[in-house]
């Protein structure tokens, strides 16, 4: 299947400012495409986050694909379920377990899903 594509966005911290500012551009969801997240390995530990918006009037899930890239992804794939007509956040602890060979995420979404996605989160280094 032929994903669509998002990136991380990255708050930029100015010199003059102690807060990360950032206009976010939501991603719509096509449920047969699912996300692919680009570029996971680019934010550090605990500061990625997925947002989601259900507008569906039903429960729904989403599924954070296991990876091929690192020991941890034994631990397999991550179903959440996400709540109708609310919007979730997901905070990823430990990326590792979902990053693929090109340092991509795969996430699908179940029967259902209407909504946005987003990904947030600290560029390494900062």
């Amino acid at each position: 299947m032929a994903r669509d594509k998002i990136q991380i966005q990255l708050p930029t911290i100015e010199s003059s400012d102690s807060a990360g500012v950032q206009v976010i551009t939501p991603q719509t969801v096509t449920i047969a495409n699912g996300i692919t997240l680009e570029k996971a390995m680019e934010c550090m530990n605990n500061t990625l986050f997925i947002i989601v918006s259900n507008t569906a009037s039903s429960d729904s899930t989403l599924t954070l694909k296991k990876g091929d890239k690192f020991p941890n992804s034994m631990l397999g794939d991550l179903t959440i379920t996400i709540g109708k007509t609310s919007i979730t956040a997901i905070q990823i602890q430990d990326p590792a377990r979902f990053i693929n060979a090109n340092c991509d995420i795969e996430i699908d979404f179940g029967a259902g899903f209407a909504g946005t996605i987003y990904a947030i989160g600290k560029k390494v280094g900062l």
